[in-house]
């Protein structure tokens, strides 16, 4: 099977995890979460509902470790040899009998940095590594900071699922109507996602669809039913297109009828500050300039908003396509590099109703930031 990159960019990336690894004094790092996984070696499948993981040392080829049944996948998917891909028992699986972690603990030694506060490493397995002797130290987010300065292949890639996110955006808000009933517009934009733009297939995005109308729009993370839009209602769409599982998130909102002037004002000034933001968001600036930049837009209509406006993105799997490491806010000091890229995410949840107009974008080598999508940036207002 062919890899999504040529083996020396692996290689790179590996030397770089070694380099954060020998800074904090690890002989070894177990990886868990599946996109640090999938960016390390190149492994790609549905099996991150069992236990499996990546182990990294300072001198050999990175070994992925996980069921039995899946190691032909990884055989199929990473870049390392046969013998680097092994598995555990299938009377491992999900019993209080014995644990996975059992089986991984006699292939650890040294200093083993692991991934405490992630989605996929469990307290259960945390327990069984410590009662086996080894000695553990957290190492959350260690390979998430070696993914934040994209290569120019992964720029490329987010590029084409961004062509996919503005089909997606681009036929809900046109399937968008009175009496439409939400989960047949949610299905076509699956099918948009999935199709693909000029050759280039969809991958399954890390989030589905958010698609909250009305009042539900107040709430930033619902999802869709089976009721018709509905004149009067602004609803908010969320999606990204996900190629070979590089993201490129998009939010705009539609409105049904004739926007009430709170929304107007609302809306103009989010434009203003995404505008601003984008124009701050500089290499040598940094994460909290992007922040103050938008905001200082919404207080000039009286709008004070607390939450980040945004965080890297790039490779992912479910349940989140942020990266979990720099956050766009007021305390973060993260100096901003060419090739970070992030979702600039300006969403309102106000009392009654929502709105959302957002950008992917990437930091450039010199000038304001470069957006993935082209989009019209305004609210879709339709009878």
């Amino acid at each position: 099977m062919a890899h999504a990159f040529e083996i020396a960019e692996y290689h790179t990336r590996l030397a770089r995890v070694r380099a954060a690894m020998s800074s904090a004094s690890l002989d070894c790092l177990l990886i868990t979460d599946p996109s640090n996984m999938g960016w390390l070696t190149g492994y790609d499948g549905w099996s991150f509902y069992v236990h499996q993981a990546v182990i990294v040392t300072l001198q050999d080829d990175p070994v992925w470790w996980g069921r039995l049944q899946d190691v032909a996948g990884a055989r199929r998917t990473t870049w390392m040899g046969d013998a680097c891909s092994v598995g555990y028992a299938e009377h491992c699986i999900q019993t209080p009998a014995r644990h996975p972690m059992e089986d991984l603990a006699t292939r650890l030694s040294g200093r083993v940095g692991v991934e405490m506060d992630n989605y996929y490493y469990s307290a259960k397995a945390h327990a069984v590594l410590g009662d086996a002797g080894l000695e553990l130290a957290d190492a959350t987010s260690l390979v998430n900071w070696c993914r934040a300065v994209k290569s120019e292949a992964e720029i490329g890639f987010m590029r084409k699922a961004a062509r996919i996110s503005e089909a997606v955006i681009g036929g809900m808000a046109e399937r968008i109507a009175p009496g439409v009933p939400k989960n047949e517009v949610v299905a076509d934009a699956y099918r948009d996602a999935i199709r693909g733009v000029d050759g280039d297939w969809g991958d399954y995005p890390a989030i589905v669809p958010l698609v909250p109308s009305g009042a539900d729009a107040a709430a930033p993370h619902l999802t869709w039913n089976g009721d018709g839009f509905r004149s009067g209602e602004a609803t908010t769409l969320e999606i990204a297109g996900c190629y070979r599982r590089y993201h490129a998130p998009l939010c705009r909102s539609v409105f049904l009828g004739d926007p009430p002037d709170d929304m107007k004002r609302a809306e103009a000034a989010v434009i203003e500050g995404l505008e601003a933001g984008i124009d701050a968001a500089r290499a040598g600036h940094q994460a909290r300039d992007v922040a103050a930049a938008l905001n200082t837009a919404l207080k000039k209509v009286g709008i004070e908003r607390t939450a980040r406006c945004g965080y890297p993105i790039g490779l992912s799997y479910p349940p989140d396509w942020g990266e979990r490491t720099i956050s766009f806010r007021a305390d973060d000091h993260t100096v901003l590099e060419p090739n970070m890229t992030f979702h600039f995410m300006p969403g309102l949840w106000m009392e009654g109703w929502g709105l959302a107009i957002t950008e992917s974008i990437r930091i450039t080598e010199d000038g304001p930031a470069e957006c993935f999508c082209s989009v019209p940036r305004h609210m879709v207002v339709k009878p």
